[in-house]
């Protein structure tokens, strides 16, 4: 039976905590994720749903970027896959009733867990200047409104366009094509934030910022080392892969600072044998200190190079650049500075390099433990030289693997949303739609943030996503935000960034993955790309959560009418019409998608992008080979009496949403505020288990930035190490904390100093 949302925020600060535990998925699973989604959907319509989620006729899961193979399961998705349904397919509203009674201080003192237990937004809202709470509008002011602001501007380079990774193929390729028709390359997104590091390292290494392995490579891979990922709260559906890899004869190294639940054992749902016993994965666990991976991996190679007869030698001769300079960079390897870097012992590293001197064939799998620190680019790029030494790159069974976290972030790249687009793809665009296109390069997420708090940018576009939820440093992006002329969200519901507003806002409700997209010329569908670069059809089944509501493609196409007027020669009405038509353009812009729509009709499950590095062992870097990297060995020096901090998510949590307060793997209940201490680490500074704690950060200019009332939890992450959840520990990361060349927000390596403080009242 669906329920009604909350009325108040529950109060969090008194958390149950139990030892965390050992397996993951099972019955608990099942039973959570039926709970979940019959209190937002009801019976009928949970069914109804979730049996369409990652079918070849249904919708993709608007939850990770996860492929499927060939053959599906008839449940094809996991429990968080399923809360992001449930969320979306709520039969909960949020009406211009609810805005009239709440105002937008009201809506900003309520956590990111009532805002999205609230519903779907039913119609376009407006907050005028001025006003206290919003308003509705119809869908013609509000382009209007969005129009009169971006004509106003003294320079397209004023506004900013972000995307959410959620975001559609088409979608993302209309508004990349607008923002770049109106004059600018201001394009920031999620990835930004994310594997942008990773893009980094493999388009300079492999010549393509993506991942060059396929799920069948998973499976018939000999070993699997899956560094700073969580898969069991963050990818879950990648556990079956594990699984039927371990089935078939690999083994995997997990190296993270904690031991999560996923990793050591999996119960699969879908199986007898998995529900009752499960199946072990793990067979090297390598408790890293935080961002000592660099480390790890560069005296892994020192000691694959001392051993005879390891190197692929034919391979680096016939298809890399710069050995000897890595090699000699991997030759001052020291054992006595890695110890100190990782934290590991010198048996663990050895078991490690007879793992990996073992196997024919690798995958290295990782996610945002390696990409948010100030040196994740050579860290990868280290990672790509231990799977060059071996020819584990256009192999079989071997390959790079970085794991994205949500559907459509790799899809929003090919598509063009980048703010530092290639020229070959501009030179494409601009013939196809007779534009001129900006050539200088535009701002990412962090360089947005500056841009709004300096007076640089005015105007500020989000489709999908919760910007201010997601970025880092919470005041200092606030205070940037409000500094805007106008805010406007593409939104499916209500989250913290539509209560912190510039002078103006507007809330643009749209159709959801789930909901059923008709448009002039009949019913539509939209594509995605998955993490391994298979793109495929997403249709959604649902009635709209209100007849209000425009899609994503539509929007954008009313805005450039809007804002462009008869001077664009883009068909736009006609891309809203028929979403095919974009499919046409993009088959004509984006390589690797020519007869687009028709290889879409001949292959239901979809079909893969060209991938050279895999297909053909083909590298297009500027020195047209795989290149090895040398760069000095960087992890963070931490003062006497501090820890060092990474923020990440709880089980029930998906990027900035939060479907309850419970963390069921790692034992903790009834409470977000947590930061979990080795008990030793505690011990020395004072903290006894319960205690209460403010978490100070401390930055090279001086600078503190605190986070109040956290409760102490003696849990087993690695030595001199803590963890504890984001949006909340947003505010604890500065701006200028970024990686090196990505310039990512370093979310995984803050330094702080724990203060006691009493508990906080209810």
């Amino acid at each position: 039976m669906v329920s009604k949302p909350p009325a108040g925020d529950p109060v969090q600060d008194a958390p149950q905590v139990t030892p965390p535990q050992h397996a993951a998925a099972g019955l608990p699973a099942i039973g959570h994720t039926l709970r979940i989604a019959q209190e937002q959907m009801g019976a009928v319509r949970t069914a109804r749903t979730l049996l369409k989620v990652n079918q070849k006729d249904g919708f993709d899961c608007p939850g990770c970027a996860w492929p499927e193979g060939d053959k599906r399961h008839l449940a094809e998705f996991c429990e968080n896959g399923a809360k992001a349904v449930a969320e979306e397919a709520t039969l909960r509203r949020v009406t211009p009733e609810f805005f009239a009674a709440h105002p937008v201080a009201e809506l900003a003192e309520r956590s990111g867990y009532w805002l999205g237990q609230q519903g779907r937004i039913t119609e376009p809202m407006y907050l005028p200047q001025g006003a206290d709470r919003y308003e509705p509008v119809t869908w013609e002011r509000a382009f209007a409104i969005l129009a009169e602001e971006l004509t106003a501007l003294s320079s397209p380079d004023e506004a900013l366009f972000y995307t959410s990774g959620r975001t559609s193929n088409e979608a993302a390729f209309l508004l990349q094509l607008f923002a770049r028709e109106f004059g600018t390359n201001n394009l920031p997104d999620c990835s930004n934030m994310c594997h942008e590091s990773s893009g980094s390292a493999l388009t300079e290494t492999i010549g393509i910022g993506k991942g060059s392995v396929t799920l069948e490579d998973l499976h018939r891979a000999d070993l699997i080392v899956v560094a700073g990922q969580n898969p069991g709260t963050n990818h879950p559906r990648m556990l079956s892969a594990l699984e039927k890899a371990k089935a078939a004869g690999a083994r995997i190294i997990s190296v993270n600072p904690l031991p999560e639940a996923g990793l050591e054992r999996f119960k699969n749902p879908q199986t007898p044998q998995g529900m009752l016993k499960g199946a072990a994965l793990t067979d090297l666990f390598l408790q890293i200190r935080i961002g000592g991976d660099q480390a790890l991996f560069r005296l892994l190679n020192k000691l694959v190079l001392e051993t005879p007869g390891a190197v692929d030698e034919e391979f680096v001769r016939e298809h890399t650049h710069g050995f000897e300079e890595f090699a000699a960079a991997a030759g001052e390897a020291d054992w006595a500075e890695t110890l100190a870097a990782t934290g590991l012992s010198r048996a663990e590293i050895e078991r490690a390099l007879e793992m990996v001197l073992a196997s024919e064939r690798t995958i290295v799998c990782w996610a945002m433990g390696l990409t948010q620190h100030k040196h994740s680019v050579p860290t990868i790029r280290e990672v790509v030289n231990l799977l060059l030494l071996r020819g584990n790159i256009g192999r079989p069974g071997a390959g790079v693997c970085p794991v994205r976290g949500h559907s459509n972030v790799q899809g929003d790249r090919t598509m063009g949303i980048f703010e530092r687009p290639a020229p070959a793809f501009l030179d494409a665009l601009d013939k196809e739609f007779g534009i001129v296109s900006p050539r200088h390069h535009g701002f990412d997420v962090v360089r947005s943030i500056q841009a709004l708090r300096d007076g640089e940018a005015k105007v500020f576009f989000a489709m999908g996503g919760n910007f201010v939820g997601a970025t880092p440093d919470t005041e200092v992006t606030e205070a940037a935000m409000r500094r805007a002329r106008l805010t406007v969200h593409v939104s499916t519901k209500l989250n913290r960034s539509h209560a912190v507003t510039g002078a103006r806002a507007l809330i643009l409700p749209t159709l959801g993955r789930t909901d059923r997209d008709v448009q002039r010329s009949g019913r539509q569908f939209v594509t995605v790309e998955d993490s391994m670069g298979l793109v495929h059809a997403s249709r959604g089944n649902l009635p709209p959560a209100s007849p209000h509501l425009l899609s994503e493609p539509a929007i954008v196409a009313r805005m450039a009418r809007a804002v462009l007027g008869s001077a664009s020669r883009t068909p736009w009405e006609e891309f809203e019409a028929d979403y095919a038509a974009v499919r046409d353009r993009i088959a004509r812009v984006v390589p690797g998608f020519e007869d687009f729509n028709a290889r879409l009709a001949a292959n239901p499950g979809g079909f893969a992008l060209p991938h050279a590095p895999r297909d053909e062992r083909r590298f297009p870097t500027k020195t047209g080979r795989a290149n090895f990297t040398a760069a000095p060995v960087e992890y963070p020096k931490v003062p006497e009496g501090r820890l060092l901090l990474q923020t990440l998510r709880s089980h029930d949590q998906y990027n900035t949403t939060i479907y309850g307060l419970d963390d069921r793997y790692r034992g903790i209940r009834g409470g977000r505020r947590v930061v979990l201490v080795h008990p030793e680490d505690a011990a020395a500074l004072g903290l006894a288990d319960g205690a209460y704690a403010d978490l100070v950060s401390e930055w090279t200019d001086g600078s503190e930035r605190r986070a109040p009332g956290f409760r102490v939890v003696h849990y087993p992450t690695a030595r001199g190490c803590a963890a504890a959840y984001y949006p909340e520990t947003n505010v604890l990361v500065p701006l200028e904390s970024t990686a090196d060349i990505s310039n990512t927000p370093a979310s995984k390596s803050v330094i702080v100093r724990l203060e006691e403080s009493p508990q906080p009242s209810a």
